[in-house]
């Protein structure tokens, strides 16, 4: 293991953690305005869906050094807007959902993202849970670039709050 994944943890955000996660997230909803997405430009999301995302123990955030640098909502559970998709997913099983990646802005263009991925692979795993769903904007380019950069397959389009997003799968071996 490198020096640099040594300082990293990933863990339950707590409920402490909430001030630290919504200012990092603040700072992703201004990057993607920066970068001319339409994604997280509608309010969404906003300090009370990162409370309900810690008290359902979906909230995880990456640490280095004990300063969190990334967010991301882990959930075990079916996500409605998946039932339905303009295409096909690659499994019909148990899945994980992943939404709300964030990085704060010191630690954006470092791989904090996709270290926060690669952690998520490791608990669906540690759970028995081999795929992973995600969705994001068309136009929301970093995030299209790592998902193709560690294997997730396009599946389609799915309706999250009314858009129509790009649906991902991966299939963990």
């Amino acid at each position: 293991m490198s020096k640099k994944e040594e300082q990293f943890h990933f863990r339950r955000a707590e409920l402490d953690d909430q001030e630290t996660i919504w200012e990092i997230l603040q700072q992703a909803i201004k990057r993607r305005k920066e970068d001319g997405s339409t994604q997280w430009q509608d309010g969404y999301p906003n300090p009370e869906t990162i409370e309900n995302d810690i008290k359902k123990n979906y909230g995880f955030v990456l640490t280095s050094d004990q300063h969190i640098v990334g967010y991301a909502a882990v959930i075990f559970d079916v996500e409605p807007a998946y039932e339905v998709i303009e295409g096909k997913w690659l499994s019909d099983g148990k899945y994980i959902v992943v939404h709300r990646v964030a990085v704060s802005t010191e630690a954006a263009g470092m791989g904090i993202a996709t270290h926060i991925f690669k952690e998520i692979e490791k608990v669906a795993t540690s759970e028995n849970v081999f795929s992973i769903k995600v969705d994001t904007n068309f136009d929301n380019i970093p995030m299209l670039k790592i998902l193709d950069k560690l294997g997730y397959k396009y599946c389609g389009e799915v309706h999250f709050r009314e858009s129509a997003r790009k649906a991902f799968e991966k299939l963990l071996n």
